[in-house]
């Protein structure tokens, strides 16, 4: 392949070649925007994988794979003659310039919340520019579902809708619980269900807990405190399957009070 100027020209160069029809990767020829979008969202939890390991080896490879998500759906815009790289490029610098004009432009530096309230303003602007004129309004479809939940209840709250204090919230959590327990039919538990889930993020999102993050980290605990048990049952020669549900249970006391020896 031909010299480039740049790291960034060659990997563009590269994904010209893999999307030409003439010669080019079948696989990469026959994908559009949706099926690549599941990918994008992959190598993006890949990253916060690495960045939660504190694998910074790992970090570089998995930016590397989400950065040629973006230089995949740039390609296919080009091809459609929409915009390309550059323009995608050039985008997000001027939206980073305009988002911060007490660094990029003549005002001076503000004092306490007030740049949070022209962050907020600008972005509002944006949104109104694309008719997104609902408070709730452009808030990703794609985002995790306990994350989203936490956006939408403070875009709400930025309008007033929201409970002054975690009282309120955790009323309305309460009230959710006994709904569910109330509930008849299979579609009804279905849907107190996520009105439970959805009052829980917002009873954590008063208490300045981001839900995702939280059960984020349940999910590893249980993961590392479940291999534990797995590793002790091997150890003394035991199927952990084969366990009934006191002994895993007692597996599981043991490996909680190991942990709480080791960070003592």
């Amino acid at each position: 392949m031909a010299e480039h100027s740049s790291p960034i020209d060659r990997l563009l160069a590269v994904m010209a070649r893999l999307r030409n029809p003439d010669g080019g990767c079948e696989w990469d020829l026959a994908q559009n925007f949706a099926t690549i979008a599941p990918y994008t969202i992959e190598e993006a939890y890949e990253v916060a994988d690495a960045i939660a390991r504190d694998d910074l080896a790992e970090l570089k490879d998995e930016l590397g794979d989400l950065l040629l998500q973006v230089v995949f759906h740039a390609r296919m815009a080009e091809e459609l003659g929409v915009f390309d790289f550059g323009d995608v490029a050039s985008g997000i610098a001027d939206k980073m310039e305009r988002r911060h004009p007490h660094i990029f432009g003549t005002s001076q530096p503000n004092e306490g919340g007030a740049i949070r309230t022209n962050w907020e303003r600008l972005k509002a602007q944006e949104r109104a520019a694309k008719a997104q004129t609902g408070a709730l309004d452009g808030v990703a479809m794609g985002l995790p579902a306990l994350l989203r939940a936490e956006k939408l209840q403070k875009r709400a709250a930025r309008v007033g809708f929201d409970w002054p204090d975690e009282t309120g919230a955790a009323d309305k959590l309460h009230e959710e619980i006994e709904e569910f327990a109330d509930a008849a039919t299979p579609d009804d538990r279905l849907e107190e269900a996520g009105d439970l889930l959805f009052a829980a993020v917002n009873w954590l999102r008063k208490q300045g807990i981001p839900a995702e993050e939280a059960l984020t980290a349940a999910n590893r605990k249980f993961e590392r405190r479940f291999a534990g048990m797995e590793s002790i049952a091997s150890a003394e020669g035991v199927q952990f399957d084969e366990l009934d549900l006191q002994a895993q249970d007692d597996l599981w006391n043991r490996v909680k009070e190991q942990e709480k020896a080791r960070n003592a």
